[in-house]
């Protein structure tokens, strides 16, 4: 078995002990963290298709992340408050269901980064980021002036959605949820790399010249897994807000599209579970530093700074001892 596949083991193992440990110790704080680290790890497994695959530097996943928080938003409270969506011509009501929640949050996200996605992919370099920051800040924007749900104040769930057969309620249900979504979004991340699909699109990421000589389109391979990276990013979205009981703007922002691409660049590029072991030190160094000082992103910068200068690979490639997935 590769050293990475232990290593890859182990930290998914360690994600699932500490919930169990703290619920065993009562710690929901303890729980709830744990929770937001898969949550966070899945957004990142998703932009981690576009970037670790596909080579697309995306400034503007947030509006993906955002777009699946404001669709289980709006769902919720319309059920809440008992008010219908749509009166005609059909009547569309709420919900507080979690699948129909989850997939509304992936097929709007997906119709989103199909639309983006062909109007950013017809650029490439620098230009490829600016123009999906810029549809992230208009989406951003957009939903600070939408006093319909909240503006920029956002908007409150009383209570948080539910899934057949668990209560939602109780942290460690909630977190078994999101850690079993985590683990399949892995599990067709790997699938996806390995298939004729990914090993095409990675041949695009290193010479789209030789991919077209073979009869495929370079420009429909990265629109395919830019509307995939986004989905799953959507989904991502929803459970956040269903974990928090509140979306707001912030979600759009182009700070949380930044800090999504943080955890890939500590865990890894193109790291299987890099997104996971970025996301837990992220999420570790919130905890334990911010509590220090306001001001702890100073050691997150430094840490970023290390990282790209001397251990490209992530912490997965210092640990594998291979610093670099892709070139």
């Amino acid at each position: 078995m590769k050293r990475e596949t232990l290593i890859n083991a182990a930290l998914l193992l360690g994600l699932l002990l500490v919930p169990l440990w703290a619920y065993v110790t009562d710690e929901p704080f303890t729980i709830t963290l744990a929770t937001k680290v898969a949550i966070l790890a899945l957004a990142g497994v998703g932009l981690n298709i576009a970037l670790g695959l596909g080579g697309l530097v995306s400034l503007g996943h947030a509006a993906f992340f955002g777009i699946g928080g404001y669709a289980m938003g709006i769902l919720a409270s319309h059920a809440q408050s008992y008010t219908p969506l749509m009166e005609s011509p059909f009547l569309i009501e709420g919900t507080k269901s979690m699948p129909v929640i989850w997939v509304t949050a992936i097929l709007a996200s997906a119709l989103a980064a199909l639309v983006i996605g062909t109007l950013s992919l017809r650029t490439s370099g620098v230009y490829f980021i600016m123009i999906t920051l810029a549809f992230g800040q208009m989406l951003f924007f957009f939903a600070i002036s939408w006093p319909a749900y909240g503006g920029e104040d956002g908007l409150s769930i009383y209570v948080r959605n539910g899934f057949p057969g668990m209560n939602t309620l109780d942290p460690i249900q909630f977190f078994a949820l999101c850690f079993a979504l985590l683990l399949a979004a892995l599990w067709f991340s790997h699938r996806l790399a390995n298939a004729p699909f990914g090993l095409a699109l990675n041949a695009a990421r290193q010479s789209p010249a030789r991919v077209e000589t073979v009869g495929l389109s370079p420009f429909h391979l990265r629109l395919i897994a830019f509307i995939i990276s986004g989905a799953i990013t959507g989904l991502a979205g929803a459970l956040f807000a269903d974990l928090n009981r509140f979306v707001s703007p912030n979600m759009l922002s182009w700070q949380t599209s930044g800090e999504i691409m943080i955890f890939i660049i500590l865990g890894g590029v193109g790291r299987l579970c890099g997104p996971v072991a970025g996301a837990a030190l992220f999420i570790a160094l919130e905890h334990f530093l911010g509590g220090l000082s306001e001001f702890w992103h100073i050691w997150l910068g430094l840490l970023l700074l290390l990282v790209v200068l001397f251990a490209r690979g992530g912490l997965i490639g210092v640990l594998a001892g291979r610093q670099v997935a892709h070139d």
